[in-house]
């Protein structure tokens, strides 16, 4: 974890619901699952394209096409999927370690201020920053039975650095 996440996470709360995040794709084990997805992605584009062969279409057009299949069609909704379920396995943990799960909301409110450029959602790995403010506050209830305010808390901000 870089330092210059803490403009966005602002204090220990937004800084647990990143760090369940985080935890969350390694006890999922998102990285092997996207391993194993590739693989099956390449074979199924040499399968269409011997496929496409054997009609006589050309290999390279089929492994175009079947690349962009893969790409689109497979590997980038199950990687948004994948950081779907990290947001909210992530939220829970968060709000079971005793923090407020509401930060969560406020740390993708300002991601989306700090983000500039963001390709749509269909081209991304990772699902948009509105899409997810919307699934965290979906889910909200539920971390709120996670949740037990500790009585005396206080949630510590972070040293922010200068946005550049």
């Amino acid at each position: 974890m870089y330092t210059g996440i803490f403009n966005v996470a602002k204090n220990e709360a937004g800084l647990a619901a990143i760090l369940g995040h985080e935890v969350t794709h390694a006890l999922a084990r998102h990285g092997a699952e996207r391993v194993s997805q590739g693989y099956l992605a390449q074979g199924g584009v040499l399968v269409g394209s011997l496929v496409g062969a054997g009609f006589g279409i050309d290999p390279q057009i089929t492994q175009l096409a079947g690349g962009a299949l893969a790409q689109y069609g497979v590997i980038l909704p199950y990687s948004r999927a994948h950081e779907s379920e990290a947001d909210h396995i992530g939220l829970l943990l968060a709000a079971d370690a005793g923090y407020d799960p509401h930060e969560a909301v406020h740390v993708w409110e300002r991601m989306e201020q700090v983000s500039k450029n963001q390709p749509p959602e269909f081209l991304s790995t990772h699902p948009g920053h509105g899409t997810r403010i919307k699934q965290l506050e979906g889910w909200m209830p539920e971390a709120m039975t996670h949740y037990h305010a500790q009585p005396g808390m206080q949630v510590a901000e972070l040293p922010l650095e200068p946005l550049h």
